[in-house]
């Protein structure tokens, strides 16, 4: 265990009041794609770039390329929690960790037991009709051919926050209200650019900051301890 992981570990066991804020990196390690990432297969089947398709203009004027998009990049439903996931759900069973505030729409956090997940970007999990407001899983969407239907006639969005549209307010004053109280602040797997839910970080008025990334995000400099890595096994040493 080198040191910054051991200093990480140190400050875990001093704390009682810990926030977790995670990025896309948290669930990359569990097998699901970045979808803001252009890979070689992504340059092969699509004629728009990811902010394009997922964006609430291109959603209601061409649902059928967004949902061939979705179902394929960002509906990973057989995905598993990774090691980090299962840390923060056994700190939070411990009584360590106060909330899970995550930009990500996978729902692990609650599969591995977390309890208190605030989730700024919305859930895959959550589906509603637009016409009568109707239910739906995750797996009846990605089942459903084409663009997803209610029996209503009514097209079925997902609960996710689109480009152009608002972050939940109940959801960042609740994220805001944790963060501003911690006593140590763990943010992991995000490189802090996507705009406005980087901006929590500057709620946290600790000296416990840290930051677990892969690579050098623009807060290192201010961060009281920064741990370059992957995630799952960093936080499988702790």
């Amino acid at each position: 265990m080198d040191a910054q992981v051991a200093k990480l570990k140190e400050w875990v066991g001093q704390s009682d009041n810990i926030v977790f804020f995670g990025g896309a990196g948290v669930s990359t390690e569990s097998g699901i794609p970045d979808f803001r990432s252009v890979d070689g297969l992504y340059n092969q089947k699509y004629k728009y770039p990811p902010e394009t398709i997922i964006s609430r203009s291109f959603f209601d004027a061409n649902p059928e390329e967004f949902f061939r998009f979705y179902k394929d990049k960002m509906l990973a439903l057989d995905a598993q929690p990774n090691a980090a996931h299962r840390k923060l759900a056994e700190w939070e069973r411990m009584g360590k960790l106060r909330a899970v505030v995550t930009q990500n729409i996978d729902g692990l956090h609650q599969d591995a037991g977390s309890k208190e997940v605030l989730e700024l970007h919305g859930s895959v999990r959550r589906n509603f009709c637009q016409r009568c407001r109707r239910p739906f899983d995750a797996r009846y969407m990605k089942d459903a051919p084409g663009v997803p239907k209610c029996p209503c006639g009514g097209v079925i969005k997902p609960d996710v926050v689109l480009y152009e549209e608002c972050l939940d307010e109940a959801t960042i004053q609740k994220s805001v209200d944790y963060i501003a109280k911690a006593d140590m602040l763990i943010v992991g797997g995000t490189s802090l650019v996507v705009y406005p839910a980087a901006g929590l970080i500057n709620y946290y008025r600790g000296h416990k900051l840290v930051l677990v990334n892969k690579t050098a995000t623009p807060a290192d400099s201010r961060a009281d301890l920064v741990v370059h890595g992957s995630i799952g096994e960093i936080f499988a040493q702790l």
